[in-house]
């Protein structure tokens, strides 16, 4: 008997019972994967334990893993864009429609604010980066960002000069880094550590408004207990100092509107109201406005598509409100006591672009204006954004993914418009945001800090006068 021959038999023999058995463990676990697949899917889509428990976790995860993107890549998060134009500064300008003024503007890519004249030059401007003004051990930001990450996200200009601006963080949760008041130099004169993001307002008395976030993880009615970024109402006095810090997330939990916090989308229960504004209602505004008074201030709340008014005396939500928009910013009180806002995704699906300007009747929810892209020109940023109703009547407003600001007759008509000059990423095609714009009277300054010369309006070369 060939021994060998035998063991050679019996040794491919075991070889392909072998492979075959990894093969039908492999098809035996890609259907117990699939079939876990399809039961999770089943359980998510009818709430069913643990599937609303299974897409928390997944989405917990994609966060994580969106974060450790734009942790490595200043580029892969959201302060920079695909540019879809590639013209710099200034490329509409038509003198006798546009409101003559100086433009104060923010940038996603610089811890910077620039204050320019009307044919995009620079008139002055403001930098200090964040590493300059964090102090280690002071606040809640053990581990901040690369200077390369960090950029002033608000400011507001002074008459003699003096800057207050308020600084994010991109990669980073929460991504609100503190608000800082400088001279005309840059020099840092005070700074606020706290987590303060999206908009900040100053009061006639000096006092200072600023929206702050945190990360929470206490049980609320509706939301139930998991961790989440909340928000909360901050009052500074005029040299920094923190005077009333309000948590709005339990707050309108127990005032009369609470019912709105049904509506949080399972998205979004991580950042349940993400406040986006805050605007405080002075004198003037409030002689036409029907809901609200002075000392109270106006609020945004994208994820419920709520804006109301909150009294910072009382601690209590007196307004609020839904209306014809979608994952709205800034929403201003005009003098006609109408509402203007930015409607980030209310126009989707729309040739002209998925974002849209409002003035609405809030007694109504008449829509008494809009502006709209064009075809050729669609009008889109799907978050961010603002704009600002102008003496002449034209609106500014900061398109801020499309890294572009623009100036509005009623009619639609563009008569100024400017692209940030700033370009990066891979072949420098990529544009960073305009984060916040706001046209200033040049009276406003006083002439010590720009002398009459340099305030000036100067005339410029010529620019296109037409789409």
């Amino acid at each position: 008997m060939d021994t060998s021959k035998t063991r050679d038999t019996r040794s491919t023999t075991t070889e392909q019972t072998s492979f075959l058995d990894k093969i039908f463990r492999a098809l035996s676990w890609a259907a117990l994967m699939l079939l876990v697949f399809i039961a999770g899917a089943l359980l998510t889509v009818s709430e069913t334990f643990p599937g609303p428990q299974i897409e928390r976790a997944y989405e917990g995860g994609m966060a994580l893993y969106r974060q450790y993107t734009q942790y490595q890549d200043v580029y892969a998060g959201d302060i920079w864009r695909d540019e879809r134009r590639s013209e710099k500064g200034v490329t509409i300008h038509e003198p006798g429609l546009a409101q003559d003024g100086l433009t104060l503007y923010t940038s996603g890519n610089a811890p910077a604010a620039y204050l320019i004249d009307m044919n995009g030059d620079v008139v002055h401007e403001w930098r200090r980066p964040f590493s300059e003004i964090w102090q280690e051990g002071v606040g809640s930001i053990e581990k901040p960002r690369p200077d390369e990450f960090v950029h002033m996200r608000n400011a507001r200009a002074l008459p003699n000069g003096d800057l207050i601006a308020l600084y994010e963080g991109n990669g980073d949760t929460p991504y609100g880094y503190g608000v800082v008041k400088l001279d005309r130099d840059s020099n840092v004169i005070w700074s606020y550590p706290g987590r303060t993001h999206h908009q900040l307002d100053i009061a006639p008395d000096g006092k200072i408004y600023v929206l702050t976030h945190e990360v929470v993880d206490d049980e609320v009615d509706v939301l139930g207990k998991q961790p989440r970024l909340e928000d909360f109402l901050v009052v500074l006095s005029p040299d920094g100092e923190e005077l009333q810090k309000t948590r709005l997330l339990t707050t309108l939990g127990q005032s009369k509107y609470a019912r709105m916090l049904e509506s949080v989308p399972g998205r979004t229960l991580w950042d349940p109201l993400h406040n986006n504004t805050v605007e405080y209602i002075d004198r003037q505004k409030a002689r036409n406005f029907a809901f609200g008074e002075e000392g109270q201030v106006l609020v945004s709340f994208r994820a419920l598509h709520v804006i109301a008014v909150f009294d910072p005396e009382t601690e209590d939500f007196t307004w609020a409100t839904r209306g014809p928009w979608d994952a709205q910013h800034d929403p201003d009180i005009l003098p006609n006591g109408n509402i203007l806002l930015f409607d980030n995704r209310g126009n989707q699906n729309e040739a002209e672009g998925e974002s849209r300007i409002l003035e609405l009747d809030p007694q109504t929810m008449e829509i008494v204006w809009q502006y709209r892209g064009t075809a050729e020109q669609p009008f889109a940023s799907q978050i961010r954004g603002d704009q600002q109703r102008l003496a002449n009547g034209n609106t500014l407003i900061t398109e801020s993914d499309g890294g572009r600001l623009l100036e509005v007759t009623p009619e639609g008509e563009i008569v100024w418009e400017f692209l940030n000059p700033d370009r990066g990423g891979p072949d420098d095609k990529m544009i960073p945001v305009m984060t916040w714009a706001q046209r200033l009277d040049r009276s406003m300054f006083n002439a010590e800090f720009l002398p009459p010369s340099l305030a000036a309006a100067k005339p410029g070369p010529e620019t296109e006068t037409s789409q």
